[in-house]
């Protein structure tokens, strides 16, 4: 390896952008599964997948990406981070070719881990390639342009998954993932070094079986819970104990390691510790609610897929304008005075579903929908920024990848929890309409309200499809509190963790084996200055 002179300023530029292009592919995968939701629980139309097997599709990508996220920084420091950022492009195409063809909800849920798998790969060595690419202030000012990714992925993927969905079969949302994968492997190839960090961290395979066992086991236990709506069940209450234990032990694990790729003691600082606690209740809610969102527009009021990812767009829109916005006023006030009333207002959004009806008119949900996107954007960008600034530099690849974990981590457990407390309650409601149809109509209605409606049609039942609409709201409304409760607790720990200090305290002390260099969060060595520069494999365009 050498050292790289700074790479020409119109390279960095399409460097940059095929790094967009990627992280674009990751939000709007992300997006497009919520409005194919509907559609996949329909026996006709898709898989027939009962709700938790919905659970397990959208969190099992999302417990690989978090498990594996951390690992595929080191990787990218031993095998090269273009490397291993193709290597995830490459499995995240395969898995939705997989995923496209899924003949059932298992198929499915398999092909979703594996794109999980795919995804994590991406990420950090996304980051890791533009933390190396850019120096100085030019690196601010890509990372603020290549976070836009995210707002565009979620405006656009909503309304393309309705596209795809009112003309052609549910597969077709992960089948235009392809076509996006094989230009950016081209760019790729052509443009971006194989930059490798100087120093290698371990692997950390305990680590990552603890993590993805144990949270997986967690998760398993919450949805099952929701099938069997009885905890004293041992295959109920014993996956929930199995996955504390072994999630306890992933951090008494990372404690002895010398380089850990997940960092327990950084979340013993209260600012950091408790900012990202209040981050991980937050995206605990987003993902519980957006799980609710689907059924409530496809289902219960009937939109199409394009209707439903047309009236999801003031949500992006107010997330894309709420991170600037939010920075900017945290510039003129304080992040606390900021990030925690706008964490506040985004937990009355959601608790403003239990106010949701099957004839609310539009226009109220389309400015609820604003609102919500606009406070969440105020949140995540600046809160996420100033943890990061408020360790040591040697120290923020480490914060970043714990970042990363809470907020993956949250996500997973709030779609269990939400999609739980969505199907215990709507069976009691259902419960009392069904005494006068036939036992098997009785046993499908109780799955769903998809599923309810189905057999309505079949049995030319109406009135049964409207209790199965009614039991589904009453749902909604039920976790529609519990949720908005979650967050609003988020929102106090966010308070009480940016509570000003009377005395500076030092930061955390860094073991002596990772003073030699400071890490990005996915395992690069971020360099601070226009004389800093990367290692890296090939000397011209496209070289390997």
């Amino acid at each position: 390896m050498t050292t790289s002179p700074t790479l020409p300023k119109f390279r960095q530029q399409l460097i940059l952008a095929v790094l967009m292009l990627c992280s674009l592919l990751i939000w709007l995968d992300n997006t497009v599964l919520s409005i194919t939701l509907e559609t996949l629980a329909d026996p006709v139309r898709g898989l027939d997948a009962s709700p938790a097997e919905l659970q397990w599709a959208t969190g099992s990508y999302t417990l690989a990406f978090a498990t594996l996220m951390f690992t595929a920084g080191a990787l990218g420091d031993r095998f090269g981070h273009r490397t291993v950022l193709a290597t995830g492009l490459v499995v995240f195409a395969g898995s939705s070719v997989w995923a496209a063809y899924a003949g059932d909800a298992g198929q499915l849920i398999a092909a979703r881990a594996a794109m999980g798998i795919g995804s994590a790969l991406i990420m950090p060595a996304n980051l890791a390639i533009l933390i190396w690419t850019f120096t100085g202030p030019a690196r601010s000012t890509a990372i603020a342009i290549s976070s836009t990714s995210a707002g565009v992925g979620m405006a656009v993927g909503p309304v393309l998954a309705g596209l795809l969905l009112d003309h052609f079969w549910w597969g077709s949302v992960f089948l235009v993932n392809v076509p996006v994968v094989a230009l950016a492997l081209v760019g790729i190839a052509m443009l971006v070094p194989n930059f490798r960090s100087p120093i290698k961290r371990p692997l950390d395979p305990a680590g990552m079986l603890l993590s993805i066992s144990g949270l997986a086991a967690l998760a398993y236990g919450l949805i099952r819970s929701g099938q069997v709506a009885a905890w004293s069940r041992t295959d109920v209450w014993a996956p929930i104990a199995v996955g504390l234990v072994l999630l306890a032990a992933f951090v008494l694990v990372e404690l002895r390691i010398k380089m850990p790729s997940f960092d327990p003691r950084l979340l013993a600082q209260r600012t950091f510790g408790g900012g990202n606690a209040a981050l991980g209740l937050l995206l605990f809610a987003i993902a519980a609610v957006t799980f609710y969102h689907a059924f409530y527009l496809q289902g219960a009021r009937g939109f199409s897929p394009m209707e439903a990812g047309l009236a999801s767009l003031p949500t992006a829109l107010g997330a894309t304008l709420g991170a600037p916005l939010g920075a900017r006023l945290v510039r003129r006030w304080s992040l606390r005075l900021v990030s925690a009333p706008a964490l506040t207002v985004a937990a009355l959004t959601m608790g403003a579903y239990g106010f949701f009806g099957l004839h609310t008119p539009l226009i109220w949900i389309e400015i609820l929908l604003l609102v919500q996107g606009l406070s969440i954007g105020m949140v995540m960008g600046p809160v996420t920024a100033a943890l990061i600034s408020s360790l040591p530099l040697e120290r923020a690849g480490a914060g970043s990848a714990v970042t990363n974990t809470v907020r993956q981590t949250g996500s997973v457990i709030g779609i269990a929890v939400g999609g739980t407390i969505m199907s215990i309650v709507y069976r009691r409601a259902i419960e009392p309409s069904l005494s006068d149809v036939p036992g098997p109509v009785q046993d499908r209605a109780r799955v769903s309200a998809e599923q309810a409606r189905h057999v309505a049609t079949a049995i030319h039942r109406p009135t049964l499809a409207h209790a199965a609409d009614e039991a589904f709201i009453h749902a909604m409304h039920v976790g529609a509190v519990w949720i908005m409760l979650i967050a609003l607790f988020g929102a106090a720990v966010l308070v009480i963790s940016l509570r000003p200090v009377g005395k500076p305290t030092g930061p955390v002390q860094e073991p002596e084996c990772d003073r030699g260099g400071s890490r990005s969060a996915t395992g690069a060595t971020p360099h601070s200055g226009a004389d800093s520069q990367p290692a890296y494999e090939g000397d011209g365009v496209g070289g390997h």
